[in-house]
């Protein structure tokens, strides 16, 4: 994505940020999300040791789970409302 950030930004209106290397103050929730993943997948583990089924119960977990940045709701409960609320960016 990293190289198309521009042909992205043109193509959608959006701009996409990119963080400053070695700057992880600047990537919270991805600093968060990655933090809760560690309680899951031990850094350096080889996903191939994890069957399937295994990562999607993991996946399931932290999409059920309540977030601080959400107002205590969980990413499943805000994707839904998304969906469900007739906004054309997600029609």
């Amino acid at each position: 994505m990293i190289a198309e950030h521009q042909a992205i930004t043109a193509e959608t209106g959006m701009p996409v940020y990119l963080c400053t290397p070695r700057s992880p103050w600047e990537r919270g929730t991805n600093e968060n999300t990655n933090h809760l993943r560690r309680q899951y997948l031990p850094k350096g583990a080889a996903l191939r040791t994890f069957s399937q089924a295994d990562l999607d119960a993991i996946a399931r977990e932290l999409n059920h789970r309540p977030r601080k940045v959400h107002g205590y709701r969980t990413p499943a409960e805000v994707y839904a409302d998304l969906l469900n609320s007739g906004d054309e960016l997600t029609a």
